[in-house]
């Protein structure tokens, strides 16, 4: 067990442990808001909507812990690799607003069930469009990543912009 609590410890460790949240998280978020709109129950559209507000304010913590790995890692990778680290870098710097915008949008929805019942369906639909849309993102943060250090994911050259920019 103590091993395992030592790798807590390295930010790269954590930021693997948490990653999959905002991707896979999300979709399921978004599988049960697509069934529960479809459904039309009002707990479940809630209980759906707790999913994606959780999942997109989890986008958060990944980005820290994947900060605080980023010169370790640039460390251990190949030049190619490097430059994938840094697209996937330079990827999450561009997008994590959305991430938290998204995040906001599935609060009001939330707050609307309680406060505005006229306008909980029009919000729950459009926290839907956003996790859609965010989860694309994510997925396009995630593509970079994965070729960091899995040179069997590589099957094209990195990103110019992240060889050239993104020594920092």
């Amino acid at each position: 067990m103590k091993p395992f609590f030592d790798a807590l410890s390295q930010p790269e460790y954590v930021h693997v442990l948490l990653n999959p949240l905002p991707v896979y998280g999300l979709a399921t978020g978004v599988l049960g808001l697509v069934l529960a709109m479809a459904l039309r129950s009002r707990t479940a559209q809630v209980v759906a909507l707790i999913i994606i507000l959780i999942c997109a304010a989890s986008a958060w913590p990944v980005y820290q812990y994947g900060e605080g790995a980023y010169y370790r890692l640039r460390a251990m990778a190949d030049a190619d690799g490097v430059a994938w680290l840094n697209a996937h870098r330079q990827r999450a710097e561009t997008v994590i607003g959305a991430f938290y915008a998204l995040a906001g949008v599935a609060a009001v929805a939330i707050a609307a069930r309680v406060r505005w019942a006229r306008l909980a369906l029009p919000l729950s639909a459009t926290t839907l469009l956003g996790a859609l849309a965010v989860l694309g993102l994510g997925g396009w943060i995630a593509y970079a990543g994965g070729k960091v250090r899995h040179r069997e994911f590589r099957n094209e050259s990195p990103p110019v912009e992240a060889v050239t920019k993104g020594s920092g």
